[in-house]
């Protein structure tokens, strides 16, 4: 056991290792915490309401569809509010058939109302209590699913990402050297959506509001090849969602190699590679937008059918804006916009100074034991000073083997350990000192001694033992570190101080044939 855990440990002390002993042996280090090595401390609270709104106007859009499908003309259908939408049809007698295709296709869309006027009849149909309140909560969830991929794949070493809360969420990274990266990263939301270019509007005509259907303004970045960055220009584009970013499987970044510059490819899954091949089908010759967050990066003329599910995202990005950008396309969108409510930042150097005070505390606690039972208990003071040792040893080769996070908590942790590393043998010793009063030998004093007082350690043990693992389950944070060096430092404790220390007094006294051993 003891040799296992220098081996899981020598890669924290030596990290100049060997190849060979990377591909056959353990390799993992101590990870340090937020505390200890500096980072970034985020809250963020995803604007739940916002996912609410985006389901209505998904929505709308279904609606129109349905209700071209079967013939039903309609003036207005827009969302009307944070939780409903506003129907407009010419012709009354179709009110049953509206209501139809409602109960069976949208079923979360209860009556609110009617109107009838001159225009034709107005209908209220709005999204019950309960499905917003399961909009809200799966927003929160995605989102928080969202975070995490996203940080997996931008390659933070233990993160700690959880709620807080009803609509908040709690990250930390630890040893993150370029934190505004990171919140741009985490906080994109990254609603990835294709419309056509309205080519027979203007952008005068749309900015008078002259346009005969349905289109919308969008900032448009404009390509230059010659420069590092991008300028805004605008785009007339059709309001009508063709796809979105939910089919792609794949995005990774590829070179230009007539610019020399980098751009997102992207692949879709197979009923997106369907979806994507008939839009194409349908226009070609026309310009199809590729829009990312409300700005469109490019809008190509489509030559022909595009088959096998593949398109591409150019633009005046820079190598760690594409690898970003394909990060949080991997990762999907998040359903609604994160605001920052708190933003802490850890320098590396408050974690350094923590560490050296908590070594510090370590090394005088570890002296002032060692020679208190040096001089106390004498010979076998020094064999309960050798399992002190021993026990660390194990407790940091557990720490790298089940690649826990140290953090100053956790430090205290240890400190707390290396005062109760000795108490077991202090009473295995002060019972030993009464078994030799009473006349025993000492092989006899120290089967009695151990034995009697091994249960009185485990009682002790165990009950300290059931705390540490209560705040391991319940705890977050600094208690969650303080949790695991606790709970890792006892088992280690009982096993060099009734294991170990016993194995030493019986090689002394069998095989070294000791007389008398100094208590």
């Amino acid at each position: 056991m003891i040799l296992v855990s220098f081996i899981y440990l020598l890669p924290t002390i030596s990290p100049s290792l060997p190849t060979r002993w990377k591909k056959l042996l353990p390799s993992e280090k101590i990870h340090l915490g937020l505390d200890l090595q500096g980072g970034m401390h985020l809250v963020l609270e995803v604007q739940a309401e916002k996912a609410v709104e985006n389901q209505l106007e998904r929505n709308v859009e279904s609606l129109k569809d349905a209700f071209r499908e079967k013939r039903i003309p309609f003036r207005v259908v827009e969302r009307d509010g944070p939780s409903q939408i506003k129907l407009t049809i010419t012709d009354p007698a179709q009110q049953a058939d509206l209501k139809a295709i409602i109960e069976k296709d949208f079923p979360t869309l209860d009556m609110a109302g009617a109107e009838s006027s001159n225009d034709g009849v107005a209908i209220q149909r709005a999204m019950r209590d309960q499905d917003v309140q399961r909009v809200r909560k799966m927003a929160v969830a995605q989102a928080l699913e969202t975070i995490r991929n996203r940080i997996d794949q931008f390659g933070v070493s233990e993160p700690d990402i959880r709620p807080e809360g009803e609509d908040r969420i709690l990250i930390q990274l630890p040893g993150i050297k370029d934190p505004q990266r990171a919140i741009d990263l985490i906080g994109k939301t990254a609603q990835l959506e294709f419309k056509m270019v309205a080519e027979d509007v203007t952008l005068k005509e749309a900015k008078e509001g002259k346009a005969s259907e349905a289109v919308k303004i969008y900032p448009m970045a404009a390509f230059d090849p010659g420069s590092t960055r991008a300028a805004d220009s605008e785009i007339v584009l059709k309001d009508r969602t063709l796809m979105t970013g939910e089919s792609i499987s794949n995005a990774q970044v590829q070179i230009d190699h007539q610019y020399n510059k980098p751009y997102v490819a992207l692949e879709f899954d197979g009923q997106g590679a369907r979806l994507f091949e008939r839009i194409t089908e349908d226009n070609v010759k026309k310009r199809l937008a590729i829009v990312l967050d409300g700005r469109v990066y490019s809008a190509p003329v489509i030559q022909e059918k595009i088959s096998g599910g593949r398109a591409s995202i150019t633009g005046s990005f820079t190598m760690e804006e594409a690898r970003d950008l394909a990060i949080v396309l991997r990762a999907g969108a998040l359903p609604a916009p994160v605001k920052i409510m708190e933003q802490r930042t850890v320098g590396p150097s408050l974690g350094q100074d923590s560490i050296r005070k908590g070594l510090i505390s370590m090394l005088v606690g570890a002296v002032g034991i060692i020679l208190f039972m040096a001089i106390y208990y004498r010979m076998s003071g020094v064999i309960a000073d050798m399992a002190l040792f021993l026990n660390i040893l194990v407790l940091l080769g557990a720490l790298a083997l089940f690649r826990a996070t140290l953090t100053m908590p956790g430090i205290a942790g240890i400190i707390l350990t290396i005062g109760m590393a000795v108490d077991a043998n202090v009473l295995i010793f002060e019972r030993v000192r009464e078994e030799l009063r009473l006349g025993k030998t000492l092989r006899s004093a120290l089967d009695t001694g151990y034995s009697r007082a091994s249960i009185t350690i485990l009682d002790a043990n165990i009950t300290t033992l059931i705390a540490a693992l209560v705040l391991f389950q319940f705890g977050t944070g600094p208690v969650k570190g303080f949790a695991v060096t606790l709970t890792i430092g006892i088992i280690a404790s009982m096993f060099t101080a009734i294991i170990v220390t016993r194995l030493v007094f019986d090689y002394l006294l069998t095989q070294r044939r000791v007389r008398t051993i100094s208590i």
